[in-house]
């Protein structure tokens, strides 16, 4: 049969490379027409890339980590039809290790008999899987020894995973006083890898300053806890979020030195008059930021719409890669987990950025009185290359009057 080259296609908008995240196919596997073969990641999103028709793997380019231009050679495969010979048996891939082999015992010192050899896996009773699967089963307290995989050599894959454990999978047995002495190395690949060169350089280039505000959202809860029990049929549940979000819109036209992106190089600052928010999400394999366009044209219900469907989008790999990027302001929040206090990285090339930490009850002077009421921080960094600090204080405290006032919010 004849060998064909498969390139990394053009994946638009001026992408040239892309680093190799997972492959899903090696040397001597069948494929069918759009099976996902590699996994590999921009500077925005993960992109699955597809097999173009049916084919077998002959060979592949680059390991998890590589950068490869668009372009280049990604596999090479023997198409089927191609020729009615069968084809050779390809070569085994030079990136797999040989299994060990048994070492006789000596003749003079009887031994049980030697047990078989195994698999590097299986020698360290590690089923094979993707670190961020491995890091999900550690925090759910899951054994991955007995979650059945149907990837190639039983490879456990994310659909695996959430099949097991929606299935009520038993967990991992485990003793108080079992020793643990494993030891897990893992390459700084793909989402993972942007990340960390995301926060590097956001620290690095921009001098962060923080302002933490407390604000009185008793009268926001109520109002939040009416929509949700009057709400229509079809409209979603709502969290604190879309206000919030509402809120920035608002004072975005009072202060725009925040809705602002700042090009260093070039020695640029642009201002926008519309308000994308990035809403910095947690997902399996790191922090995502979906992007809520145009928000000043939204209402809180189509805000809470957007950042269900973004947030799920994220968690699930299926954001496009224009719904990850074009932010200019972003939001974090770690919900009811949300601490007193954060100093949030700055999201760069943005100025500034919004934390919204936990609601609590908490006992505070009232009208000459002491009273129980729901008090919750925001912990904001600003770029005081951009924002002065008095600007930035004078931007949270209109955020705190609106949020304590929330008809003021939709006035």
């Amino acid at each position: 049969m004849a060998h064909h080259a498969f390139r990394l296609p053009d994946l638009g908008e001026g992408i040239t490379e892309a680093e190799v995240v997972e492959w899903h196919v090696k040397p001597g596997d069948v494929v069918k027409e759009d099976d996902n073969v590699v996994d590999v990641m921009t500077d925005k999103a993960t992109v699955e890339i597809p097999a173009p028709f049916d084919a077998t793997i002959v060979s592949t380019t680059g390991e998890p980590g590589d950068i490869l231009a668009v372009g280049s050679e990604l596999l090479v495969f023997e198409r089927d039809g191609d020729a009615s010979a069968p084809a050779p048996a390809p070569a085994a891939p030079v990136t797999e290790t040989p299994a060990p082999t048994p070492v006789a015992a000596p003749v003079a010192a009887p031994t049980p008999p030697p047990a078989p050899a195994k698999s590097p896996d299986a020698a360290s009773e590690r089923p094979l899987t993707s670190p961020s699967i491995r890091r999900r089963a550690m925090e759910a307290d899951v054994d991955l020894n007995v979650v059945a995989g149907s990837g190639p050599k039983g490879r456990i894959t994310r659909d695996d995973f959430d099949a097991f454990v929606k299935g009520g999978g038993r967990v991992a047995a485990t003793s108080a006083k079992t020793k643990r002495t494993g030891v897990e190395e893992i390459k700084l690949i793909g989402l993972r890898r942007k990340i960390a060169e995301k926060m590097a350089l956001s620290k690095r280039s921009i001098p962060h300053f923080a302002y933490v505000e407390e604000v009185d959202v008793t009268e926001l809860e109520a109002l939040r806890k009416h929509l949700n029990a009057t709400r229509a049929d079809g409209q979603p549940k709502l969290t604190i979020l879309p206000f919030i979000m509402q809120t920035l819109v608002k004072v975005l036209r009072e202060f725009p030195e925040a809705n602002a992106t700042f090009d260093v190089e070039a020695g640029i600052i642009t201002r926008y008059d519309a308000a994308h928010i990035g809403i910095a999400a947690q997902t399996g394999n790191g922090l995502m930021v979906p992007v809520i366009k145009h928000a000043e044209a939204l209402d809180v219900w189509d805000c809470a719409n957007e950042v269900a469907r973004l947030s799920t989008a994220a968690r699930e790999g299926k954001a496009k890669m224009g719904e990850l990027s074009g932010s200019s302001i972003t939001i974090t929040s770690l919900g009811p987990i949300g601490g007193i206090v954060t100093t949030p990285v700055i999201n760069h090339p943005e100025v500034a950025i919004i934390g919204v930490n936990k609601i609590a009850e908490r006992v505070v002077p009232l009208n000459g009185t002491i009273t129980t009421r729901l008090m919750m921080n925001l912990s904001s960094s600003f770029d005081h290359r951009v924002v002065d600090g008095y600007v930035a204080a004078q931007m949270i405290q209109a955020m705190k009057g609106y949020m304590e006032h929330p008809a003021t919010i939709f006035m």
